[in-house]
This record gives C-alpha cells, structure tokens and sequence, in this order.
C-alpha cells in the first residue's frame, strides 16, 4: 500500500510525504476494517463500514494529513471519527486528538480500537461535528473528513489564529478540499484541492 501510495503522491506532484508515510506503515489499517474485509483496506479504496459510513481510502488519509501538516505539540479536532483510522495516524504526529463522531456504532468501536493499539493520546466523543468542542478550544488543527455544505462558523471560532482547517465541501456531484489558514478573527486564506469524495457532514446524534 505504502509503495502504491508514494507513487499516486508523486504523480500528483506531493514530495512532503515521508513522516506521514512512515506513521501509516506503522498502523495496522486491517483492524479498522469490518470482519471479511481487511485485505481490502489496504487497496487504494475507501472501505465501507457500519452506518453507511467509509473508511477513507488510504491516499485520501495520505493528503488530508499532509496538507494539514501536523506538528509534534499540535492540539488536533477532527470531526467524523469513522473507523478511527486518520485519528490513529495523527496521534502519531501530534500531542492530542479530540475526534467526534454523531454515531453511537462508531464511536464505540473507534473507542475500543484505540484502546486495541494503546493510543493514548487520543479523546473521542459521541458529539454532533457542527458543535464541535468549545471546552477544549482553540485548536492548532481542525481537520473535517465529511463533505459539508457550508464552512462551519462554530469551528472556525474554535480554531487558534495561525492555526489551519481542512474541509472537505460539496460542489454540485463532487466534492473538492479547502484548507483555511485563520490569520486573525476575521481575515483567512485558503486552498482548494480538487478530486476528492466524502460522505456527506450530518447534523445531530444517530
């Protein structure tokens, strides 16, 4: 997968791949897989999971991640746990992980995951990704892995200044990725990536 994933990169023209292609052949993406499916995580597919939800394909992780860039004292929100598998590969790469998923199913399985794998650095709720988690706010990172309509006001005054957000948004039938760099309360940049496709960003708790 590894090799795979490193070409895909390159044809792609990412070079900045190394630390966060080291932290993926580290983790067992097999056991975030439903029973019957584990070689099948490790294609450059998404795989689905309960809930009608994916476990985002590897090259996917790959580019959230690296466009993100976490660092090693990062403080990272991710809304849409899923599977647990992009928290697993940015607790590696950073001090903390609060992950929120709206379905029960999920977050009590990503929770038993992580305990599987003694991630310790990682604090997943049962919580609606539109609230996001203002007692722990501001954070370095606020990375998004479902397709919204809209950039969430609510986690954008959760997000530190000079902090960065990766969101994916809806864009007639697909999806493209937006990275939001916050320079000041009211004044931001951004970036767009295009060719991508996610889930779809729901409200409340399932």
């Amino acid at each position: 997968m590894i090799d795979e994933l490193i070409v895909q990169l390159t044809k792609m023209g990412i070079s900045d791949y190394e630390k966060v292609m080291q932290v993926m052949s580290t983790i067992p993406r097999h056991i975030f897989a439903p029973i019957g499916f584990e070689r099948i995580a490790y294609e450059i597919a998404p795989v689905l999971i309960d809930e009608d939800q994916t476990m985002s394909s590897p090259l996917t992780v790959a580019i959230q991640t690296i466009v993100l860039h976490p660092q090693p004292s990062d403080k990272i929100l991710e809304i849409g746990t899923g599977s647990g598998y992009q928290a697993s590969v940015l607790s590696l790469l950073c001090d903390k992980v609060y992950t929120l998923e709206r379905h029960k199913i999920l977050h009590e399985k990503a929770r038993s995951f992580f305990k599987d794998i003694k991630l310790k650095n990682v604090y997943p709720f049962l919580k609606d990704g539109f609230e996001g988690l203002a007692n722990e706010a501001p954070f370095d990172k606020i990375i998004i892995t479902c397709g919204a309509d809209y950039v969430p006001e609510t986690l954008l005054s959760q997000l530190k200044i000079g902090g960065e957000m990766i969101i994916p948004l809806n864009d007639s039938e697909t999806n493209y990725m937006k990275r939001i760099l916050k320079l000041s309360d009211d004044e931001y940049y951004e970036e767009r990536f295009d060719g991508f496709q996610f889930v779809p960003m729901l409200k409340g708790i399932n």
